[in-house]
């Protein structure tokens, strides 16, 4: 094992020896993979190692969605998924957030079920009578899960220009303060007695018959069984069918009097607001330049974030001053497909990813 000056004895024994389980990652998978596994294993010692100060890849980084998809953005998965795979990942995700909701409660979660809406600028004229002609379609598709009709239109009453004046709704999306969540999410880790190290980077690992080394900056180690679950970052540890993206966000500072509520999709996706404590949060624009926003990489560009502003200014607050609080980044993890990635990689490796 390789020893740092800056590691003890105490240090060592605490934290490296006899490890049961090892979950790459303090994410909302990785937390509740420990709390899971805890579940089914009560006196294992779990740790948890995550390489920032905080969850660092898109658990806190995000809009803080509770939706399962837009119409522009479902009718796009059908070019590579089967309408069976598209009604399971919708189902996927809308128990996931039961489940989530159930685990720590819409008080510690901060969910709201606003709804949702899909707007359309002018310029894309063809994806709106598109969406327009396959809501039906699609509403038959998720009635058997929903057992109710899911997408309608409505008007523009949030004052919207350069788009079309019908948006389409979907009473059943929501939002959820995701700082919170994460931190309700470590309360329940610490309390269960799983220990979580941060700014522990795993570099590699090594599977043996029935047990794991593990190289991380801290040091080597060896654990019982490893799971992968750092998503974006993923791919340093082999995981191939995952590659990172990153997403720019922005946030205004409070705007008095804000009439916009709910959580909002543009454009396939690929741009997203919300209203959060009276300020707007917006994030998008990777469609601006994909090989560019192909990066583990945090940081923003000027091209993303003029355009953000641009779309603020003649789009969602065209008669609204406002000024920008904050920016940021996170880093997300995507494939060819949007089926989760739940596979036994090694003899005593797992993978738990892609799970949007």
């Amino acid at each position: 094992m390789k020893e740092l000056s800056f590691v003890s004895y105490w240090d060592r024994e605490t934290w490296f020896a006899n490890v049961d389980f090892t979950v790459v990652g303090s994410g909302i998978v990785g937390l509740n993979c420990a709390l899971e596994l805890r579940q089914q294993y009560p006196d294992a010692k779990i740790l948890i190692l995550e390489r920032g100060a905080w969850p660092q890849g898109a658990s806190t980084k995000n809009a803080g969605f509770a939706c399962f998809g837009s119409v522009s953005e479902l009718l796009k998965d059908f070019k590579d998924h089967s309408p069976e795979d598209v009604f399971r990942l919708v189902e996927q995700r809308m128990l996931g957030l039961d489940r989530l909701r159930t685990i720590l409660g819409d008080e510690d979660l901060d969910y709201h079920q606003y709804g949702g809406y899909e707007l359309f600028l002018d310029k894309d004229e063809q994806l709106y009578k598109n969406c327009l002609d396959n809501i039906e379609e699609l509403n038959a598709l998720l009635f058997p899960f929903f057992s109710a009709p899911i997408f309608e239109t409505t008007e523009n009453t949030f004052g919207f220009k350069n788009t079309f004046s019908q948006l389409i709704h979907n009473s059943f999306e929501g939002q959820i303060d995701t700082g919170k969540m994460m931190r309700a999410l470590l309360r329940k880790v610490h309390k269960a007695n799983i220990q979580v190290l941060n700014h522990c980077e795993v570099k590699n690992f090594k599977d043996h018959t029935r047990s794991v080394d593990v190289e991380t900056n801290l040091g080597n180690f060896s654990t019982g069984k490893l799971v992968v679950a750092n998503n974006g970052f993923a791919k340093y540890l082999g995981i191939e069918k995952v590659k990172p993206v990153r997403a720019q966000v922005l946030i205004t500072k409070p705007i008095p009097n804000l009439q916009i509520q709910g959580t909002f999709h543009i454009e396939e996706g690929y741009y997203y607001f919300r209203n959060i404590h009276n300020r707007i949060l917006f994030g998008g624009g990777r469609n601006l330049n994909f090989e560019v926003e192909e990066t583990t990489e945090f940081g923003e560009t000027e091209l993303v974030q003029h355009e953000l502003e641009k779309y603020l200014r003649t789009i969602i607050l065209p008669d609204t001053p406002f000024e920008i609080d904050q920016r940021w980044s996170g880093i997300m993890g995507v494939g060819a497909q949007k089926n989760p990635i739940l596979e036994k990689i090694a003899n005593n490796v797992y993978c738990g990813v892609r799970l949007g």
